[in-house]
């Protein structure tokens, strides 16, 4: 393995970490990291991993919020309610380092149905949204584990 090829691995490491603990976009370190190995690789082999990386990674980033969005709906909460949740989630990333998105996203989900339908129907509303952060944690691990899986078979066969 060659200096190049361990300095992206150990970043590859580093995205997938913080997919699970969103201090850093972890998608974009590992897509970043890809990209710089194809280009000091060079080739088409390295150009089309990167490319199919690339993919994994976008569509990863269109999948985990299509698919816990669809099940938040179907268990009633509205748009509006996970909107608040990602309004709070936001301002909780600048608020609390390292677990701040994902207590300001559950917090706005809380506060939004504590408002919308009172204290009885506000936590299980809350339990959904937990499920579906979680859910949605998973699927961006999973699509970056396949952008690195395609890496390290684009460095076996080059």
């Amino acid at each position: 393995m060659s200096g190049i090829e361990i300095v992206v691995a150990l970043a590859i490491a580093v995205g997938l970490a913080t997919t699970v603990v969103p201090v850093l976009p972890g998608t974009l370190i590992v897509g970043g990291a890809i990209l710089l190995w194809a280009s000091e690789t060079g080739g088409t082999t390295a150009w089309l991993v990167f490319a199919a990386a690339a993919l994994l990674l976008m569509a990863g980033a269109i999948v985990k919020y299509l698919v816990p969005g669809r099940r938040l709906k179907d268990v009633g909460i509205p748009l509006s309610t996970q909107l608040a949740g990602a309004a709070l989630g936001i301002v909780g990333f600048f608020v609390v380092p390292v677990v701040g998105l994902f207590l300001g996203f559950v917090l706005g989900i809380f506060l939004a149905e504590l408002r919308r339908l009172g204290h009885a129907q506000a936590w299980p509303s809350t339990k959904h949204a937990l499920k579906a952060a979680g859910l949605s944690i998973l699927i961006e691990l999973l699509f970056g584990l396949l952008a690195a899986g395609a890496w390290v078979v684009g460095v076996g066969t080059t």
